[in-house]
């Protein structure tokens, strides 16, 4: 069917299954028995027919079907109501991924609406494209369990119920199904079949469950294996066994630091989220589940960052969740190139995933999150073990220092669009560095952290001397910038400085010395990578320019940097988050509130965070979860609650 939104609403998972739903309860995308990869669900739908009636898909818009969803307080469990004024039975299905298994469920309850008895059927439609193939993928029906089996290559799915189906076909494409007519094939070289259920005389006001479970196997003894232990308790106790894990996962963390609901409402998803964003087997975090596989807009995200994770394993040690930071850094050994860096971004097993270049502030960053993950932990043992990837990773950074410039050479900014010696990079270089020495010097090597320390003066001291710039009141986003030949021939037309360089093979590149655009990134100078203090006079004066030129009018928040056309240019919850960070380090803790309040109102309606929020709607527009934004967020309170008690502590002395 490949009829995929770009967002989604709402996750589920456990430690190996992650499925992405609409809002509406359909489910679009399922990754096992890892998070990033493969991925193996084309389309399911569920659909009801009543009797006299033509068969309508519940978990869709049309019909007159109205949808409300949220997750169960303190769960990963998800509840969508769906009902229609057209038709008399109303749904309310609960989804979960049951812990410790390989098994999801999919619990439906139909309620009789109307006053008089109703009899029905319920039909499930299943496309699998196991592994993202459309090739090669069989359906069929297994009488002995009553489940039909999806299966390719080594990836077995058995779907089934605690009811037993009235009638089945393997291999039935969703233009046949809608004739609700099943023919019993039980078996097809297919992608696609159908399950229905029949429901006779419900009367009205009663209610009748039909669970389904979704089992999945390596062969086709595991998944039925994995089936018939579900089907062992009934839905509802697998739903009581799964809200009890999720409810004693958030007690067993760190409680939210700042008083009110909507906070801790937040914390407590954020906590939620994390647990499904990190894979339980290699210890990788993603930055969102996957929603444009086909790179239509964008590079794809089902992938994990070093940089977005260093953020996210600070934000796990503030909420209590050490251990999933602990897998994290042990991860990280495993995705360390042999010259000592890391590359753009990874698989959940270390592989490179697909790149487009070199960015130096990830290697750094996952230096610096090291040194913050043991100074949250204190823990000898964990620097013992992460040493030999921190002298590689300290040995590659220096290696790529230029040794004219005294800055990292040119690479691939952040936001992955262009390539300069980026005054962030440069900061996250320091940053790396400088924890990189806390280490030698915490393991007994002083000359390694002498050198190390004295190579991220320099680039701190050549920051404040080199790229500021004194006409736009902040620094320069970076230098030696590489551009289009049209816009060097531009730019140098109006006066700017440049050079054109020659490559090899008689390649040249044009190079504009300063790169004036405003960037939210330039925060990261000072916070969280220190290389300029943020009560610095030129660092306030950067913050500001930035709150003035990125600001969005009518809708707030703020935006990454100034010609931003990025789905449209919109404002994003991390860098409204990260001036909220700027504002606490500098003691202006009403402002981070109003930061704070801003993020904490464009919630999903799922309460989740995203990406990105439309600049004229005010809505959702991008990326749903992004665990980043999520990171910022538990990093933003936990900030705002210290420097509260600190600002409280200091008032009651004096």
């Amino acid at each position: 069917m490949n009829n995929k939104p770009h967002l989604v609403d709402a996750i589920i998972g456990n430690s190996t299954f992650l499925a992405s739903l609409g809002r509406t309860g359909r489910m679009y995308r399922l990754w096992w028995p890892n998070i990033d990869t493969p991925q193996h669900v084309d389309a399911m739908r569920t659909g009801l027919q009543v009797e006299g009636k033509a068969l309508t898909w519940f978990d869709g818009e049309q019909d007159g079907w109205q949808h409300e969803v949220a997750y169960v307080k303190r769960s990963n469990v998800l509840r969508v109501s769906a009902r229609s004024t057209e038709q008399p039975i109303s749904v309310e299905s609960l989804h979960f991924a049951v812990p410790e298994s390989n098994v999801i469920v999919r619990q439906y309850m139909f309620k009789n609406e109307s006053s008089v008895a109703q009899s029905f059927r319920f039909l499930l439609h299943s496309c699998f494209q196991i592994s993202e193939n459309g090739l090669y993928n069989t359906t069929m029906f297994q009488p002995s369990a009553d489940a039909l089996i999806h299966f390719r290559n080594g990836y077995f799915f058995a779907l089934s119920s605690a009811n037993v189906c009235a009638k089945f076909q393997a291999g039935l494409s969703w233009d046949a199904v809608q004739d609700s007519e099943l023919n019993g094939n039980k078996i097809d070289m297919r992608p696609d079949g159908a399950m229905a259920w029949d429901v006779l005389n419900l009367q009205p006001g009663a209610s009748l469950t039909i669970p389904v479970y979704i089992a999945a196997g390596h062969n086709e003894e595991q998944a039925l294996e994995e089936l018939a232990a579900a089907k062992g308790k009934t839905s509802e106790e697998l739903a009581r066994l799964t809200h009890e894990y999720w409810n004693a996962y958030v007690d067993a963390a760190a409680p939210c630091p700042i008083e009110g609901e909507n906070v801790k409402e937040l914390y407590e998803r954020s906590v939620l989220m994390f647990k499904l964003m990190s894979d339980e087997k290699t210890g990788s975090i993603i930055a969102a589940p996957e929603f444009d596989e086909n790179f239509s807009r964008c590079g794809g995200y089902s992938f994990c960052w070093g940089r977005d994770a260093a953020f996210i394993t600070t934000a796990l040690d503030k909420a209590g969740l050490n251990e999933l930071s602990d897998r994290f850094y042990a991860w990280t050994q495993t995705a360390q190139s042999p010259d000592g860096s890391w590359q753009q971004r990874h698989y959940h097993d270390g592989g490179l995933a697909p790149s487009w270049g070199l960015q130096i502030d990830e290697g750094s960053s996952i230096l610096w999150g090291m040194w913050q993950h043991y100074l949250e932990k204190q823990d000898l043992a964990f620097a013992s073990q992460v040493w030999p990837s921190v002298e590689r990773g300290a040995g590659f950074l220096l290696s790529f220092i230029d040794p004219e410039s005294g800055l990292p050479k040119p690479s691939i900014d952040l936001w992955e669009e262009r390539e300069a010696s980026h005054t962030y990079s440069s900061a996250a270089v320091y940053g790396g560095l400088t924890s990189a020495a806390s280490f030698a010097e915490l393991l007994g090597h002083a000359t390694l952290a002498k050198d190390w320390r004295s190579a991220a003066a320099r680039i701190a001291f050549i920051i404040m001397d080199e790229c500021w710039n004194e006409e736009g009141s902040s620094f320069y986003r970076g230098l030696n910038l590489k551009v289009s030949e049209n816009k060097y021939e531009a730019a140098s037309s109006a006066g700017m400085s440049g050079h054109i360089e020659q490559l090899d093979k008689g390649y040249v590149k044009h190079v504009l010395k300063h790169d004036p655009v405003i960037d939210i990134s330039l925060l990261g100078i000072a916070v969280p990578f220190g290389a300029v203090a943020p009560e610095h006079e030129r660092m306030r004066r950067t913050a500001d320019t930035i709150e003035a030129a990125l600001t969005v009018p009518g809708v707030g928040g703020i935006k990454r940097y100034e010609d931003d056309i990025y789905i449209g240019g919109n404002p994003w919850i991390l860098t409204t988050l990260w001036l909220a960070h700027y504002r606490v380090a500098t003691g202006d803790l009403a402002a981070a509130r109003k930061l704070l309040d801003w993020a904490i109102a464009h919630r999903t309606e799922t309460g989740l965070l995203p990406e990105q929020i439309d600049k004229v709607t005010g809505e959702t527009a991008w990326v749903v979860p992004l665990t980043w934004s999520h990171a910022m967020f538990v990093l933003t309170i936990f900030m705002l609650a210290e420097a509260e008690e600190k600002a409280a502590v200091t008032a009651a002395s004096n």
